[in-house]
């Protein structure tokens, strides 16, 4: 072969050779016969995965490669593409090459792994995969998948900016291992600079253009990044709308009418929807003086999204509602979440509600789960219900102040007790709020204020979930618990061995309880290092996660608890609805059956939160750069939140903006790093930078388009020369002394 053959040459001769052997062929098998040396002998490997890629090769016993229209595959097995998804949900494939003299058959999965079904490796479009027929019909022919050819490849994005070549797409991600690609003239035709493009690389790192999706400095462009950056669906399908534009408000029927019970939302200011309503009174029997009588109503999303259906299954994939600064990503169409299940006041709302009957100390004596029509009196914020209790009522808190509020106050104080009781872990971190103009611009950055009608909500919702967990535990029903396990005792060792430092004395048990935490908490309240000390327990605390077993919550020291809350934005809640409904037999939109494939729907729903918090800190880091941006050149009094190996993570304090400083940007001395206490230690001059110290640092640059800042201390410590420096300076002037008498 010449050294310069031409990859596509190469790939021919490839396919040509593979097609016409009579027996399958290794890599070595096809170079030796088709005699290539050198760069094509080195080219031949890359080839070989695009060809696995595309479908057109498939690897089989032993490493060795065959076409996949050979029909030396193996018995019943085709290679295929997904080409479509039907109104079932099944996916449609099509084989990759197919004799022309016949009809193609289309393939109907009905069998695959479950790894193929959810998560990061899910079956999608243009999926390429090998099948084995199950049965032939005359229209269609059900397989089973037995592997995938290749993963998909991975969506790139990045900002186009032209050259004299085409262009080059650069990372618009620091954390992007692959840092953007240069685009030829052809590819780059209709791209302008600034461009957001979305993209795909061959195992030959060749692009592959997929879509603009705007310019870097549109409004939410920040949120539309995050968006296909962690493949978050973002549109609802025709039918999936359509199913949702068709609900309507139920018949009392059957239902318990709420109608008359002067109900309220609280939310906040910018809350996007309203799918929680409470209302409380003082219990008049004697046999519980002091306590109450509390409703927590919640819209009946199961009465409108019926398993199974197309709408289900999107909400499904979804998992929950995604809320950036600038815009929310719903779980359901806006018919549903902005409308027919938004508790809008003075509007006949489906509901499912749980009556309690609390004692003055907190406890839930007694409890039942109802389906309902309610109606809304008002629609409150927390700023507003506040105030109301503090003594400025406003012309809508007012009349609700005595016969509503107070109530609601009551059975918060209550319900407090039983939670301080408990041993509660009481972590309360700051959030932040980007604040926007009426064009979509942002204009400031603050923490949200948290009041105690933040709380009051919490606890009500609290005891709510405990009641719903405990029905269906009750009536041996299948429940999607909200679990939260026992910290990891390594974290929790690091931990103890942190708070030394700070002569704080954490148990010296394997597994501290949330009262112990609690302890350590109090103690730091209002000490410079006490978010520090609060994001160090946070991280020594598992994660919760969703699960038909029942591990408990330990955070909020519960036994029993299931989210039931908010199933306008979480499928979990559906999910917990519908058991409500078929266990109690309240009526139509609960489960047939009993549900058997809660284990791999509650890993799911564990992943698309983590997915969504990702998502949403990433957005909210990205406008706080460019709240600074700026400012680069001015020093700010940071804290460091962060240590490792390589430098310093800080963050501007007064902006929550966050950045880096580099190890080797620390260049007057020699640092270490101590692990064991989160910090970085100077060899010459002892400076020490510890994980929640205030240090002075400068803004040096400021990446809006990586999501990256970078700083530089002020070091606060004179720099001096070393007890080896010291020595030969001091030589050196005895030398010169010297030198000098003898002139």
């Amino acid at each position: 072969m010449h050294k310069d053959n031409t990859r596509d040459q190469l790939k021919e001769w490839i396919v040509s050779l593979i097609n016409n052997s009579d027996h399958p062929l290794t890599k070595n098998e096809i170079a030796k016969q088709l005699k290539l040396k050198g760069a094509d002998r080195m080219a031949l490997k890359e080839i070989l995965k695009d060809l696995q890629g595309e479908g057109d090769l498939i690897k089989g016993h032993r490493r060795k490669l065959v076409s996949a229209s050979n029909q030396k595959l193996g018995k019943g097995l085709i290679a295929a593409e997904i080409v479509d998804v039907d109104e079932d949900g099944c996916l449609l494939a099509a084989p990759l090459d197919w004799p022309k003299n016949e009809t193609i058959p289309t393939f109907r999965i009905i069998d695959m792994r479950k790894s193929h079904m959810q998560g990061a490796d899910a079956l999608g479009l243009t999926s390429r995969i090998i099948v084995r027929v199950v049965k032939r019909l005359d229209h269609e022919w059900h397989v089973s998948v037995v592997k995938r050819l290749m993963k998909d490849p991975k969506k790139h994005l990045g900002i186009f900016q032209p050259n004299r070549q085409g262009g080059h797409v650069s990372s618009i991600n620091r954390k992007d291992t692959f840092n953007g690609v240069h685009v030829n003239a052809e590819d780059a035709q209709g791209l302008e600079a600034g461009d957001i493009v979305q993209y795909s690389l061959d195992h030959g790192q060749h692009f592959n253009f997929i879509k603009v999706l705007g310019k870097f400095d549109e409004p939410r462009m920040f949120s539309e990044i995050a968006i296909h950056n962690h493949g978050i669906p973002s549109e609802f399908s025709h039918e999936a709308i359509q199913i949702a534009e068709k609900g309507r408000i139920p018949v009392l029927g059957t239902r318990t009418d709420f109608r008359d019970v002067p109900l309220v939302t609280i939310d906040g200011e910018d809350a996007r929807d309203f799918d929680d309503a409470v209302w409380a009174e003082a219990d008049s029997d004697e046999r519980n003086k002091g306590g109450w009588r509390a409703l927590v109503a919640i819209a009946d999303v199961s009465y409108y999204v019926r398993s199974g259906t197309e709408l289900d299954k999107e909400a499904k994939e979804r998992g929950n509602s995604v809320y950036f600064p600038d815009r929310v990503v719903p779980m359901l169409p806006e018919a549903l979440s902005n409308d027919m299940c938004s508790l809008r006041p003075n509007e006949d709302r489906a509901c499912m509600a749980i009556e309690m009957i609390i004692t003055a100390h907190g406890k839930i004596k007694s409890y039942r789960v109802k389906r309902g029509l309610m109606r809304s009196v008002a629609r409150l914020t927390y700023t507003q219900v506040q105030a109301a209790i503090d003594g400025t009522p406003d012309k809508t808190t007012a009349p609700l102040l005595e016969s509503v509020i107070r109530p609601l106050y009551g059975v918060y104080k209550s319900l407090l007790k039983a939670r301080n009781q408990r041993g509660t872990l009481d972590l309360d971190m700051p959030e932040r709020q980007i604040v926007f103009d009426a064009k979509g611009r942002m204009i400031d950055i603050k923490l949200r204020e948290r009041y105690d009608a933040h709380k009051l909500i919490e606890e009500l919702m609290i005891a709510a979930n405990v009641c719903a967990a405990k029905t269906l535990i009750a009536k041996n029903w299948p429940c999607m618990f909200r679990v939260h396990d026992k910290p990891d005792p390594v974290r929790v060792a690091n931990l103890r061995q942190f708070l030394k430092q700070y002569k704080l004395q954490l148990t010296k048990s394997a597994a501290p309880t949330p009262a112990q935490y609690n302890d350590i908490l109090h103690q730091i309240t209002g000490r410079p290092y006490a978010r520090t000390v609060s994001e160090l327990v946070l991280r020594s605390m598992a994660q919760a996660q969703y699960s038909p077993n029942n591990l408990g919550h330990f955070g909020l020291s519960l036994g029993q608890y299931a989210h039931f809350t908010s199933p306008i934005r979480r499928y979990s809640d559906l999910i917990v609805h519908r058991s409500l409904i078929a266990a109690l037999d309240l009526g139509e939109g609960g489960y047939e059956k009993r549900p058997d494939d809660l284990e791999a729907i509650g890993q799911h729903l564990s992943e698309t939160e983590r997915r969504a918090a990702t998502a949403e800190r990433e957005v909210t880091d990205r406008y706080t750069i460019a709240y600074v941006a700026d400012k680069v050149g001015q020093d700010f009094d940071v804290a460091i939140v962060g240590v490792n190996r390589h430098g310093l993570f800080v963050e501007i304090e007064s902006s929550g903006a966050e950045g880096f400083v580099p190890m080797r940007s620390l260049n007057w001395d020699y640092f270490t790093f101590d692990e064991a206490n989160h910090r970085l230690v100077g060899r010459r001059t002892k400076a020490s930078y510890q994980l929640g110290q205030k240090v002075r640092a400068r803004l040096m640059d400021a990446d809006v388009q990586t999501n990256s800042l970078g700083f530089s201390l002020i070091p606060d410590v004179p720099v001096k020369a070393d007890k080896a420096g010291d020595r030969k300076s001091a030589a050196k002037e005895k030398r010169k002394k010297i030198k000098f008498k003898k002139k």
